[in-house]
This record gives C-alpha cells, structure tokens and sequence, in this order.
C-alpha cells in the first residue's frame, strides 16, 4: 500500500508562543528526525504542511508577515515531496493535499507533527472519514500543557493518551516510530 507521511505544522511559528519549551520538545524532535531519516531511507514521500492563520500582522506568528511559517528548525533538512499551507485544523481542507495523495495512489498516511490534539488528530479524523488508512505516531507529535475551562491544569502527557485513546482503533493505528516505518514496508 502506498504511502505518505504527514509532517504537520512543525514550524516556527510555534516558538514564539508562551508555552514553548525547548526541553519538552527535545524528545519530539529526536522522535520525528528518526521517522523523517526512516522515510527518506525507504523511499517514503514526505508531505509538509505548514499553518498559517489570523490577521497578518508581524506579531501574529502564524501570519505571513512574521516570517515564521517555515520549517522548524532542528529536524533534518528534507526535501519534501509536496509542501501546503493550510488554513484549518485538516490539512485536507482547503489545500490541495487530497487530490495529491489521489494522483499518487497514496492510501496510508503516517501522521505526525504540532499539535497532537489539534491539527494533527483534526487530520488523522478527516483522513480515516475520508478512507485513508492512518498510522498515528504520538511520539513523533508534540502538544503543551493547557489550562481547562475549570482553571485545571491538563499536562501534555495527559493530553497525548486522550488523543490516543479517542483515536485507537476507530480512527487511525496508535504506533511507534518504528512500527508505523515497518507498517510502510
């Protein structure tokens, strides 16, 4: 089954808000250089998928005119074999992704990325409604903490198993970098 794999939203962008961390991010971006050398040592096509959103001002990091909607860096520099910018949560809305996974015959996606709860699962549920078979690497896609409506406290990991546990099985295949790379076999 022909493959691709989903670099979502790993941009600069997300740097220059408050919650980042360059600690909490060191295992996510150690996880997603191994999946990105593990497909480009396979041949796998790497899709990058970058977001851009609100007004365009130089203070909003995800508007144009900031300059931050561009690779993160810190991963191997890749050459990926599509690149889009979206607007949404999907990446298969209002780009032209779906038409380019058709043309290719891609029927599995690898998805990976910033945010684990937000775009990248977003996508992972568009892909599966809309037939794609997704392998979800939570390892290789990168959330924070975030405040609830009660004023808790939810920790990224708490985050990252909700995700999985509301994608497992329905929605997508909850692997590890390794699997998803032998699954792409």
């Amino acid at each position: 089954m022909q493959t691709a794999l989903l670099l979502i939203d790993a941009q600069e962008s997300f740097r220059h808000r408050p919650y980042w961390s360059e600690s909490h991010a060191a295992p996510w971006f150690a996880r997603t250089a191994a999946l990105l050398d593990g497909a480009a040592a396979r041949g796998i096509p790497v899709v990058r998928i970058l977001h851009a959103d609100g007004e365009d001002r130089p203070d909003n990091p995800f508007a144009p005119s900031s300059g931050l909607i561009r690779p993160i860096e810190g991963l191997p520099g890749i050459a990926p074999a599509a690149e889009f910018t979206k607007h949404r949560h999907s990446a298969l809305v209002g780009t032209g992704l779906p038409v380019w996974l058709h043309q290719r015959g891609i029927r599995r996606l690898i998805v990976s990325g910033i945010r684990t709860e937000q775009c990248c699962e977003t996508t992972t549920r568009h892909a599966s409604d809309e037939g794609w078979e997704v392998d979800y690497v939570t390892e290789a896609t990168l959330t924070f903490d975030m405040r609830t409506p009660r004023g808790g406290l939810l920790d990224a990991a708490a985050i990252a198993e909700r995700t999985e546990t509301v994608l497992a099985g329905r929605f997508a295949t909850i692997c590890s970098v390794g699997q998803a790379l032998e699954r792409a076999a």
